[in-house]
């Protein structure tokens, strides 16, 4: 059975608000996103300004549990609880560089995690459409969108192999759990034009760029990555 909660409080456009904190701490952290964007992501080759500035206004730090915040910012990922993860900062602008949506199209993100890839999205104006296997992480990351004023973005919880196809087609799949072989229902789900970005294999990956062209796909190698597995019936299917 589908869980889902929409988010659309504060109009078309992601927004966030101050989370109960100081302006003094907002403006430190501020600083210290701005960091991260300068010296992890744009350094790196990530260009799109938009991206960018997505990255530099979401505050990732509320996007992992407390204990983990003052590593919020860092080079590297950090566990959000029921052995998965938030990725590093870099891998996050390099997969959302990569869909190159625009305001206004329709993104599925299969593997909500903690909702920061989704609020990334929802910042540069898309709508969003995040599906998350674990109800738990689920249910948080929802409360968690909810509390930070993002918009446009709905967030179910289900396995992810077969997409929204309700919602479909999409301008942008992106996948943040790794299966050994591309699901066919997301490819599916593309509108002509539109990119899956996933990371595909097992212990060896390969983040990979898919478009769909008038007739057929065309696939692309980017980088090697290491992202946890994907789960659910993607494991059963041969």
């Amino acid at each position: 059975m589908w869980v889902i909660w929409p988010l659309a409080l504060l109009g078309i456009f992601g927004s966030c608000g101050n989370d109960g904190k100081k302006p003094q701490d907002d403006a430190r952290w501020a600083a210290v996103r701005a960091a991260m964007v300068q010296t992890q992501i744009a350094a790196r080759g990530v260009k799109d300004e938009r991206v960018l500035s997505a990255l530099r206004e979401v505050p990732r730090h509320l996007f992992v549990p407390e204990e983990f915040r003052d590593q919020a910012y860092e080079d590297h990922p950090l566990p959000i609880g029921e052995g998965q993860t938030i990725s590093q900062p870099y891998i996050v602008g390099l997969m959302t560089e990569l869909l190159q949506v625009k305001p206004g199209d329709k993104v599925l993100e299969v593997g909500t995690g903690s909702g920061y890839q989704a609020a990334v999205l929802a910042a540069m104006g898309c709508q969003v459409f995040t599906i998350e296997i674990r109800p738990t992480l689920a249910a948080q990351a929802a409360e968690r969108l909810k509390r930070l004023g993002y918009a446009n973005v709905q967030v179910r919880v289900g396995d992810g192999y077969r997409g929204w196809p309700e919602e479909a087609p999409f301008a942008g799949i992106i996948v943040t759990a790794a299966p050994e072989k591309i699901p066919q229902p997301l490819l599916q789900q593309l509108a002509v034009g539109g990119r899956l970005v996933i990371p595909v294999g097992s212990f060896y990956q390969q983040l990979k760029v898919i478009t769909r062209e008038a007739e057929g796909y065309s696939e692309k190698d980017v980088i090697p990555v290491r992202f946890v597995p994907m789960a659910g019936e993607v494991e059963r299917t041969p």
